[in-house]
């Protein structure tokens, strides 16, 4: 039987708590990164997000994000552009919320993008198609109950 050398299994590394939430310095995107909010997740490592120069891309989760940091849909995040695929992309880095928030006060996000919301952009239309979906009683209806 072979010797246990490790520190412990799988729960032991969940167990850590990393301070990275703590305060870290706002970052602006560079040359060759965009600012994109996530459409959907698609599993094994990878989103649909919307870039915001207009592009939608497939988006890989790097490898030091994996399994520590989670993405969901609606989320602000910075991807890395590929020079040899226009149509994918590589997330870099995910903003927090209160991030989200000052990087459209600084005016990096425009105006017109939504921060809180599960899923960008679907919500709204919705409501427009449906009508109204309430029941008007009349005042005799009422008298009788």
């Amino acid at each position: 039987m072979p010797k246990n050398k490790g520190k412990g299994g799988k729960n032991r590394k969940r167990g850590k708590n990393e301070a990275d939430d703590e305060k870290r310095e706002l970052v602006f995107k560079e040359d060759g990164q965009e600012y994109a909010q996530v459409l959907r997740m698609l599993g094994n490592g990878r989103c649909e997000v919307m870039c915001i120069d207009g592009t939608k891309r497939l988006s890989h989760i790097r490898g030091k994000m994996h399994k520590k940091v989670w993405i969901a849909a609606g989320d602000i995040i910075l991807v890395g552009l590929r020079d040899y695929q226009d149509d994918k992309s590589d997330v870099i880095l995910k903003y927090m919320p209160d991030e989200a928030r000052l990087l459209k006060a600084y005016g990096e996000l425009p105006e017109n993008i939504r921060l809180n919301e599960g899923i960008a952009g679907g919500i709204e239309d919705e409501d427009d198609i449906g009508g109204d979906n309430y029941i008007e009683f009349e005042d005799e209806d009422i008298d009788k109950i």
